[in-house]
């Protein structure tokens, strides 16, 4: 091996701007969060090359389907990183990634989250986490294990992005898919917590074009326009599940409201030859997405396109359980409504119209009326 020749400069891996000293000690500062979300089927602890995850109770299982699903929260990393506020984007993490897996019907078992970092701050990576552990808490998930990765040179000091995978498990005759979906099911919506993790490329270049500090105090919102930006993804595992859990065979289908907006991601779960009719006047959407369309003179359509607009989970239930669904979630202090209902597609492409999207051969959605003020 070489040997550095005397009056050279030596070269280190912490001069390359790689800090492993300050990587031990965020997960030092992690530590605690993480341990919350374990249960005993965490084997372990932090540290350990890979996370273990206890399995055995899958023999009680008569055809065990593993769901996974991986994800990341987009440029809403800019508002956080731009207000210096870092505890919160995990949980939009956490809420990307296990509210894909329980569309399915699957109980997210485990997550694990990776983040990358031009230069690893203790104190922050462990704020990341922290909400990544929140979220968890909430999902009922359990976090075992990570990744930090410092890359100077390539992100600057303050950069960073997050992304995360977790795996469920579902009992093959309880999947939920379009294959349940018939004419005359009743659609529900489940209320969003705002903006949740999409369209924020199109926020910051509405807030860009007029002029609006992230600081900028809004009446209409009761807190800056950062703050309500920054407002954590509602997380839905644990209400989806009960609904599965006590309607049975009567819950069809659910989609996950996220990029592409309330039709586009409602399309994706209906069966090829039916068609979902929406009514915009049965809900409101939240003072923020009126405040970015006229702000950003954003057509209606391209908003319906790109922000969820107030409903961030949809189900789609037999009609005799409407009732009893809309009672459950009442009862579990979820806002939940009536949007429409599922019949057969006539084949015709009325204007408004929303069919195949993500490559899926799926059936149609439409949204008439107004939204109500």
């Amino acid at each position: 091996m070489a040997s550095v020749e005397p009056g050279s400069t030596a070269l280190t891996y912490a001069s390359a701007g790689v800090d492993t000293e300050a990587g031990d000690r965020a997960v030092e500062l992690m530590k605690a969060s993480v341990k919350r979300t374990q249960g005993p089927e965490v084997l372990g602890g932090l540290g350990g090359f890979a996370g273990l995850y206890d399995a055995s109770f899958l023999t009680s299982y008569r055809r065990p389907l593993l769901a996974t699903s991986t994800d990341g929260v987009g440029t809403k990393i800019g508002i956080a990183r731009a207000l210096d506020i870092h505890d919160t984007i995990g949980i939009d993490l956490v809420g990307m990634v296990v509210d894909d897996i329980v569309v399915c019907g699957a109980r997210p078992l485990f997550m694990t989250d990776y983040i990358a970092v031009g230069k690893v701050v203790p104190e922050r990576i462990a704020a990341i986490v922290s909400g990544i552990a929140k979220g968890c808490e909430l999902a009922g998930t359990a976090l075992v294990g990570g990744e930090t990765a410092e890359h100077p040179g390539l992100m600057a000091a303050d950069e960073y992005d997050v992304a995360g995978a977790a795996t469920g498990v579902v009992e093959a005759d309880d999947v939920l898919s379009p294959e349940r979906v018939r004419a005359g099911d009743v659609v529900i919506g489940l209320a969003s917590s705002g903006m949740h993790s999409n369209g924020y490329s199109l926020v910051r270049s509405v807030l860009k074009l007029a002029g609006w500090s992230l600081e900028r105090d809004v009446p209409e919102l009761g807190r800056t326009i950062g703050e309500e930006l920054l407002e954590p993804t509602r997380i839905y595992t644990a209400d989806v599940l009960a609904a599965a859990q006590a309607l049975g065979g009567q819950l069809h289908a659910v989609s996950h409201v996220t990029g592409g907006g309330l039709a586009a991601n409602l399309a994706r779960v209906l069966p090829a030859g039916t068609s979902a009719v929406l009514d915009r006047s049965t809900w409101s959407p939240q003072p923020v997405f009126d405040l970015l369309m006229k702000l950003g003179s954003v057509p209606l359509a391209d908003a319906e396109g790109t922000f969820n607009l107030g409903v961030g989970m949809v189900l789609v239930v037999d009609p005799a359980a409407a009732d009893r669904t809309l009672e459950l979630f009442a009862g579990r202090g979820l806002p939940a409504w009536v949007l429409g209902q599922v019949g057969n597609h006539d084949g015709s492409a009325a204007e408004g119209t929303v069919q195949g999207t993500k490559g899926v051969d799926g059936g149609a959605v439409r949204l008439v009326g107004n939204y109500r003020a």
